[in-house]
């Protein structure tokens, strides 16, 4: 299951998984694009180790792995919770 964590500039989606039995959480990123459909990119906490990275520039890429890592304890605590949601208990 994923849950939202954040929308950020030009309408990306971050949303993570529920933390797995090996204490990892999925962190996937998502821009809509008019020419490619969307551009993604996947980083697993607490290791950071980036995958299926597609139809992002470095830089935008270095952006995202600086919002990972300031939010990391945040999505950890989230992905424990059950999302933001139900850990806020909206």
């Amino acid at each position: 299951m994923m849950f939202p964590f954040m929308t950020i500039d030009n309408d990306t989606e971050v949303v993570h998984s529920e933390r797995k039995e090996d204490g990892r959480v999925k962190v996937y990123i998502e821009t809509p694009d008019e020419r490619d459909g969307f551009h993604h990119a996947v980083c697993w906490l607490p290791e950071y180790k980036w995958e299926d990275i597609s139809g992002y520039a470095e830089t935008e890429m270095d952006r995202y792995r600086k919002f990972v890592i300031d939010n990391a304890h945040l999505i950890m605590e989230f992905a424990s919770e059950g999302g933001f949601l139900n850990a806020s208990n909206l």
